[in-house]
């Protein structure tokens, strides 16, 4: 009895584990190419036409790429274009104020590079490349020349890095709406790889992400690119895959595939045979968005990497146990009860804990396995719902909890009173990361959340959302001059001196932040929709009286 029940503790606790790792995975992605749609609208708006000369338009073409590259400068720092005639031209930004102009103007030439500093910079000669580079033969160009709208590219290997790459494009036309070339921004994987790299799972666990037909987008271990005997690199299919469990994980999610015809819906946890015979855990999950990006990620863990300290402490219950029937059958029986109670409580945390529900504290005081389950439960839960540097909620946590707070209006158990959500974004904190060193930005990050925390009630909800993104979940608000009053008191503190030697910094680059608001109902019923709508107003306050592509400047409305 007890073994069936520490074991169906320990599967829940895993599936649960594996499942928010998964979700962690796709956070990753998501935080990679939330922002490419943008760069691209940035480099051409809708309803711009392809530049009949790129040398006669090629001030402009800089500006609009510069101010594009600055929107998500990490990761999408290159921008570029080309045509039907084989021309190109691309801004690549290796910081905030150094940039480098990739151009050819006629087909068969090689491309030309220049270095400049600041949106205006001169254009220093740098280097010409050896092999032509033609853009009509490229992936994104391909992919994006046939495309109605925006599209992604399947991932291929970089021209001028030999690092895996994505890429999203768009058809431009000409004045007479006929098709003119592609414009395109870059995601490097590189980032991607290295945080999938840096997850710890488990003694032997393992995760990768993939694209439908197998091939490696990121993992744990081997490589995702290979060397061919002939000096070319060419991509590693998880099929051909040298670690068993890769190979092995990548049949079952074939077979999902082929029996939900490709369309299966995340995250999807199974229990297998392993290519030792061992039991397997694996939880995998679909990505995609409305440009076709389809990729799959994926968590494997051999069971026993969970089982140790509960087969060893069941070995010495079964001990007590014994000793305890020889000793009385009474004695025997409350210790057992004893131990399953705890047990009990523990599956009941690991069932509560799968099904996204606030965990108590359990109140289970032993110095033995089953303590140290409890306590790692309880550790799990603050990890899991905490964001570890601010000590705030973590998106996830704050997306369960707005989706909660949507489904009770919506199923009419709250009623009367609205809610808000905020959307805040830090003003030129890279620049704080780049003067001040890293440690001091996270010291700010810190502050930053103690002073939003510190405008608002204890009944509201405060998360760091990305990097240096915060959202607020504002409860009982009942119109929108109660929120701006709330938005205008959390500007007004993050734009307050900071501490220290790093005050001279921060009020130098003009450091504070930018909030964006939504009301439930009146912007959005659903959860994505109400912080996508905080989030585009905060990006029209953030970006509001800066000088657009023609030079004017945009005025606050």
């Amino acid at each position: 009895m007890s073994y069936i029940a520490g074991s169906r503790a320990v599967d829940a606790v895993s599936v649960t584990h594996l499942r928010e790792i998964v979700g962690r995975i796709a956070q990753a992605v998501d935080r990679h190419i939330v922002g490419s749609a943008a760069v691209l609208e940035a480099a051409f708006p809708e309803g711009v036409h392809a530049p009949q000369s790129l040398t006669s338009d090629l001030d402009e073409l800089r500006t609009r790429f510069w101010i594009a590259t600055s929107l998500h400068r990490d990761p999408n720092n290159y921008v570029y274009y080309g045509n039907q005639q084989g021309q190109f031209i691309g801004l690549y930004r290796h910081s905030e104020h150094e940039a480098e102009l990739r151009f050819k103007e006629a087909a068969g030439d090689t491309r030309t590079i220049f270095r400049f500093i600041g949106i205006d910079g001169y254009l220093d000669f740098s280097a010409r490349e050896k092999r032509v580079y033609n853009p009509r033969e490229r992936p994104w160009y391909l992919a994006g020349q046939t495309a109605p709208s925006h599209t992604w590219t399947e991932v291929y290997i970089d021209f001028t890095t030999f690092e895996l790459v994505a890429t999203r494009a768009r058809r431009v036309l000409d004045m007479d709406g006929a098709f003119a070339g592609v414009v395109a921004t870059d995601v490097s994987l590189k980032d991607l790889n290295e945080f999938v790299g840096s997850l710890k799972i488990s003694e032997n666990g393992l995760a990768f992400i993939i694209e439908p037909d197998g091939l490696l987008i990121a993992s744990t271990v081997g490589a995702s690119v290979r060397t061919l005997p002939d000096g070319t690199s060419a991509r590693v299919n998880a099929a051909d895959s040298e670690d068993p469990l890769v190979r092995r994980a990548y049949e079952v999610i074939r077979e999902a595939g082929a029996a939900s015809r490709g369309q299966f819906e995340g995250p999807v946890a199974r229990t297998l045979q392993g290519p030792l015979g061992d039991a397997v855990y694996i939880a995998f999950d679909r990505i995609k968005d409305d440009a076709g990006l389809d990729w799959i990620t994926a968590v494997v863990v051999p069971r026993g990497d969970f089982m140790h300290g509960v087969s060893d402490n069941l070995l010495l219950i079964a001990a007590a146990g014994l000793i305890a029937a020889a000793l009385a059958l009474v004695i025997g029986m409350r210790v057992m009860e004893w131990v399953a109670k705890d047990l009990r409580r523990v599956a009941d945390a690991a069932r509560r804990l799968g099904d996204g529900e606030s965990l108590p504290p359990l109140g289970i005081e032993r110095q033995d396995e089953i303590g140290d389950l409890a306590r790692s439960f309880e550790v799990m839960q603050y990890r899991l719902r905490t964001d570890r540097l601010t000590g705030l909620a973590n998106r996830e946590t704050f997306t369960r909890e707005l989706e909660r707070r949507i489904g009770k209006r919506q199923a009419g158990e709250r009623k009367g009173d609205g809610f808000a959500v905020l959307f805040v974004d830090l003003n030129h904190f890279k620049q704080v990361n780049d003067a001040l060193g890293h440690d001091a930005g996270d010291s700010v990050l810190v502050e930053v959340a103690q002073r939003i925390a510190g405008q608002v009630r204890s009944g509201d909800l405060v998360a760091r959302y990305a990097g240096d993104e915060f959202v607020v979940l504002l409860d009982s608000v009942d119109t929108a001059d109660e929120v701006k009053r709330v938005r205008a008191e959390i500007e007004a503190a993050l734009s307050a001196p900071y501490a220290g030697e790093r005050e001279l910094t921060l009020s130098r680059i003009g450091f504070g932040g930018a909030v964006g608001m939504a009301l439930y109902p009146q912007d959005g019923t659903a959860a994505d929709e109400l912080v996508r709508r905080a989030d585009r107003e905060m990006y029209d306050r953030k970006f509001a009286g800066r000088p657009n592509a023609d030079g004017r400047r945009v005025e606050r409305r």
